[in-house]
């Protein structure tokens, strides 16, 4: 049977939502391996709106779901629609929206709080053990969802490794073009943007998460 992947996003942009190459990479990468995927995202409003053309917050409105869909080509559900026993793995894309709409990290920290759809969604894949990807800012949720001594990588930021130690987390120094991979919990992350700076090097770590998430997904725990 073929394997399924579900796909969380943060809305559609890497200032205030999912960021697109990072989503597209991971979108391709599965096409190619055969695997099937769903796209989801939370049905809330966005923390903010930024015109990525001037890289200034707007004064408009937007919603997480609407804005995702736009990525997704339309073909996407409401996150509290995710059941992990329908598919076999979970991905998130980084981008800012996961630190502003999937959590408010990018104000509070190591303090944050996730958004609660999302906290049950990742829960009920990690606690039926079934393998989480994240990508590029997204690994700060792991310590706040999972607890302490999970090993995760953003690559080299020193404040963002600084808060996921302060949460209890394993921060794991990681060059663009790799992964880290917490084989107890069954969790892999690669920085991508947090460190690339073209897409093909975004590619490279990325490519190999969706691989690795794929081997992960095929042994049964």
């Amino acid at each position: 049977m073929s394997k399924k992947v579900a796909i969380v996003l943060a809305g559609s942009g890497v200032q205030d939502g999912s960021e697109i190459y990072e989503t597209t990479l991971t979108l391709l990468r599965l096409d190619q391996l055969g695997i099937k995927y769903g796209c989801f995202a939370p049905d809330i409003p966005q923390h903010e709106v930024v015109d990525h053309w001037r890289g200034e917050a707007t004064s408009e409105t937007r919603n997480v779901l609407v804005e995702a869909a736009r990525v997704a080509r339309g073909e996407i559900s409401p996150l509290d629609e995710l059941s992990a026993s329908d598919f076999d793995a979970v991905i998130v894309p980084g981008g800012f929206g996961v630190a502003k709409n999937l959590s408010d990290f990018a104000e509070a920290g190591s303090q944050m709080v996730i958004n609660e759809v999302l906290r049950e969604v990742l829960i009920e894949f990690h606690d039926a053990r079934k393998p989480i990807g994240l990508i590029c800012i997204a690994p700060v949720l792991v310590p706040r969802l999972f607890g302490a001594g999970i090993a995760v990588t953003i690559g080299n930021d020193p404040a963002v490794a600084g808060a996921i130690s302060a949460m209890g987390g394993l921060h794991r120094t990681c060059p663009v073009d790799d992964i880290v991979v917490d084989f107890e919990h069954r969790i892999v992350t690669t920085p991508a943007y947090m460190v690339a700076n073209r897409i093909s090097e975004a590619a490279e770590g990325i490519f190999k998460l969706v691989e690795r998430i794929s081997e992960m997904a095929d042994i049964k725990m």
